[in-house]
């Protein structure tokens, strides 16, 4: 599904071909120095992986699940897990190329998807769930329209496929967006 929603940007399903890709552009965006180039990174908080090419691989496969792939001349930029659940989608897996933050491409993105979800799969509402104490990636998801419900939901401490926590007070808000 080749969606022209911004100029030069191509939207598109990730295939198994893309998985090394990704995972590079997910770790880039969330861990090690590389992703202190942008303002989304975890690097101060989680050591380890983000991600793997199972975990990629996964969300390509799930018959309800699709990873909205983001290319700019012939390069992935950015991309965002789409899970339908029912009434809502999940949101998650967002991952935008460090040196391309501040230009607005978080911004479109997540407005293709949540447009996509809505023609897809008819759901009213967008979920996402983040670390708490990610304050200024909250603030920004809040001027995108979503909302803290204050439901938490517990750091998975102990499984190195979440990353490898440096501090103990990790948690998860789910965030809640009506879409119109």
């Amino acid at each position: 599904m080749h969606s022209a929603a911004a100029p030069g940007l191509t939207f598109r399903d990730a295939t198994d071909a893309d998985v090394d890709e990704l995972v590079v552009l997910i770790e880039s965006a969330y861990r090690g120095d590389a992703s202190r180039a942008g303002w989304t990174t975890e690097a101060d908080i989680l050591e380890g992986r983000r991600t793997d090419p199972e975990g990629v691989l996964q969300v390509i496969k799930s018959p309800d699940s699709r990873l909205l792939t983001v290319e700019r001349d012939g390069r992935i930029v950015a991309c965002c897990q789409l899970e339908h659940r029912g009434d809502h989608a999940y949101f998650g897996m967002f991952a935008v190329n460090p040196t391309l933050q501040g230009e607005g491409l978080g911004k479109t993105v997540i407005a293709e998807a949540e447009r996509q979800c809505r023609g897809a799969w008819g759901v009213g509402e967008m979920h996402m769930t983040v670390i708490s104490v990610r304050e200024d990636l909250i603030a920004w998801y809040k001027r995108r329209g979503y909302r803290r419900t204050g439901r938490m939901s517990p750091f998975p401490y102990g499984d190195e496929r979440f990353g490898i926590p440096q501090r103990p007070d990790l948690e998860f808000e789910l965030l809640v967006k009506k879409l119109g």
